[in-house]
């Protein structure tokens, strides 16, 4: 049976990184979330915060929709709180009809 639905998560990284830095922090990021079904992947890139976080008044963000089970996104949660490159992050179930 498969149980696995569509998520889309967006990731913020530290804004104070260079671009050097952002891009080896996000392939690392890209690498570990390979091993799900990644639907589609979207850089929007250096943004400003609506808030200060940790310190950060940018952010670069990240979007990606994966094809993944509950337990699955709890991994995915559990990577993203432990990383402390990643300052803010969402998970949200896609509705499809």
């Amino acid at each position: 049976m498969n149980n696995k639905k569509i998520y889309e998560t967006i990731y913020i990284l530290k804004g104070s990184f260079t671009e050097e830095k952002y891009k080896q922090t996000f392939e690392k990021v890209q690498n570990f979330l390979s091993r799900y079904n990644i639907e589609k992947v979207e850089e929007v890139g250096k943004r400003k915060l609506a808030y200060e976080v940790n310190k950060e008044t940018n952010g670069y963000f990240v979007v990606v929709e994966i094809r993944a089970t509950e337990e699955e996104i709890a991994e995915i949660e559990r990577h993203y709180r432990i990383n402390d490159d990643i300052i803010k992050f969402l998970i949200v179930k896609k509705y499809r009809k």
